[in-house]
């Protein structure tokens, strides 16, 4: 059974910084492009970065550029996010998948999703 599991969402001030995980299973890990994803209160879902399978290149929303590092280990089968200058429109819950696509990784459909992480942040 494919699995995505994030953690290290929480409660945080604003300026601090947080590293998001995603933890896959259940699939061959660096056959697969890894994004991450978020919705705030109200909106819709965002995305805000990917990592390729490929090279590892990495591509990110204009939102978030500057602030969030995406990553990932192969070797442990998990991806990371991290978060440095948070800002309160940084609330939402933050959810990483799994795509298939040898094209690109930003704006393409994903295949397996996690079940998310609630990051919030106290002005």
């Amino acid at each position: 059974e494919v699995q995505l599991v994030e953690s290290g969402g929480g409660l945080v001030q604003a300026g601090g910084s947080l590293r998001l995980s995603c933890a896959g299973s259940g699939f061959t890990f660096d056959d697969w492009n890894i994004g991450w994803f978020r919705q705030a209160p109200g909106k819709g879902r965002e995305a805000i970065s990917c990592i390729m399978r490929s090279d590892g290149n990495a591509f990110y929303a204009d939102s978030v550029k500057g602030r969030f590092t995406i990553s990932r280990d192969n070797a442990k089968n998990t991806a990371y996010l991290h978060i440095n200058s948070l800002k309160s429109e940084d609330t939402a819950v933050y959810y990483c998948a799994a795509g298939s696509q040898r094209l690109g990784c930003f704006g393409f459909v994903y295949d397996y999703w996690g079940q998310g992480t609630q990051v919030t942040v106290s002005s």
